[in-house]
């Protein structure tokens, strides 16, 4: 391909990021400085923030090829040829099923540079779920797991729960349970099985989009959306299994309040409940997702599908109290474990700012500038509007 080509290409890829002010740019601008300085500082001055090996970033600092290198290549390349003009063009289901293929397929080539062992082996850890879902085998199990899982996160029990579980609810440890019961408890197995579900979320996020009005943003995301460096963890991390189910609850919330039948409503209202309810259980952090459920309904100007979804969502967490684990027992105690631990010793002073380089690192510096293209949408005279809201 020639040099002209492959400018003209980078401009098609590029072309969301056409900037109504400086603002946008100015936000691209911090998300870099802030990946270069926070890899820099500890570099330089000696610094030990406790992560290993390469801050911001919990990860080493080892460049390789593998089996799946020369495949990431291609995907990247076809990508940022053809990505822009055929999420232009295509049909929408064509738009949706073209995302998820590419998704996989940017997600496997990353992981297997490694080898297939690049989508298992994580999940074959000690500190991750698989190991501890194995040994829960019956229902019984899962009851005495539930009734004492709140003893077992502080590191002074003597049977206490390795890092992954201890750090989140149960129904973290619970989705692999399920995968062990029907026969896809093995390393790789859960991890085609996490690939495969991550490699929705783009699908669900786009769907919220269309739902809401704004089909062209759409269109625009979607490239950046499938193919962007978080593919990286989401080839291999659980969280991206709870990142796909949060994304999928906001999806079927937007449905929910832009349909005009109210028994599909409630039923999408319910879902939607039921999906971001058992977000909380995933990890203790997604109850944040309530604030992007809101934003959801504002945009869509319909909050009455928030009684019967707010209803659904604490039905779950209330149905995993019944059974023994109550989230807010578990959480206070769970913060004693994580002082005590690596948290002692993470500086604050690096780690206020430096989890925003990681942040950018994870999603692409262009956080920065969407940041800003929507803080320059929302005071500017130009702001588009998706149902009389500000997008």
């Amino acid at each position: 391909m020639s040099s002209r080509a492959a400018l003209s290409s980078t401009h098609r890829l590029l072309a969301p990021l056409r900037f109504r002010s400086s603002t946008p740019l100015t936000g691209l601008t911090i998300s870099v400085a802030l990946m270069v300085v926070a890899m820099a500082v500890p570099a330089i001055f000696g610094w030990d923030v406790h992560v290993r090996y390469f801050p911001p970033l919990h990860a080493e600092w080892e460049p390789r090829y593998g089996p799946g290198t020369l495949p990431a290549i291609v995907v990247a390349g076809v990508s940022l040829v053809y990505a822009r003009r055929v999420a232009a063009t295509a049909s929408w289901r064509n738009l949706l099923a073209g995302a998820y293929g590419l998704g996989v397929a940017w997600m496997v080539s990353l992981a297997t540079v490694d080898g297939w062992g690049g989508i298992g082996d994580i999940l074959e850890t000690d500190y991750e779920y698989l190991r501890t879902a194995r040994t829960i085998t019956s229902v019984a199990d899962v009851s005495t797991m539930l009734h004492g899982y709140v003893d077992r996160i502080l590191s002074s029990h003597p049977d206490n729960w390795p890092v992954h579980v201890a750090g989140h609810p149960p129904g973290a440890v619970l989705f692999f349970v399920a995968l062990v019961a029907i026969g896809l408890g093995g390393g790789l197995a859960a991890g085609w099985v996490v690939l495969l579900i991550a490699a929705t979320t783009p699908l669900a996020v786009l769907t919220t989009l269309r739902v809401l009005g704004a089909e062209a943003q759409a269109q625009d995301a979607a490239p950046f959306l499938v193919v962007g460096p978080a593919a990286i963890w989401m080839a291999v991390s659980a969280d991206a299994m709870f990142a796909a189910v949060g994304a999928w609850g906001l999806a079927c919330l937007a449905i929910a309040a832009t349909r005009d039948a109210a028994r599909a409503a409630v039923g999408w209202s319910l879902l939607a409940g039921l999906l971001l309810g058992y977000c909380v259980m995933l990890s203790y952090g997604l109850p944040a997702l309530g604030i992007l459920a809101l934003a959801v309904l504002l945009v869509a100007r319909n909050a009455r599908p928030l009684p019967w979804a707010a209803v659904m969502a604490f039905a779950v967490v209330l149905t995993f109290a019944a059974a023994g684990f109550s989230w807010w027992e578990a959480f206070p105690v769970l913060r004693e474990r994580y002082y005590d631990g690596v948290a002692s010793n993470r500086p604050m002073v690096y780690w206020s700012w430096g989890s925003l380089a990681a942040l950018s690192f994870s999603a692409g510096p262009v956080v920065g500038s969407a940041v800003g293209q929507v803080l320059a949408r929302a005071r500017g005279p130009g702001a588009v509007r998706v149902n009389n809201a500000p997008w």
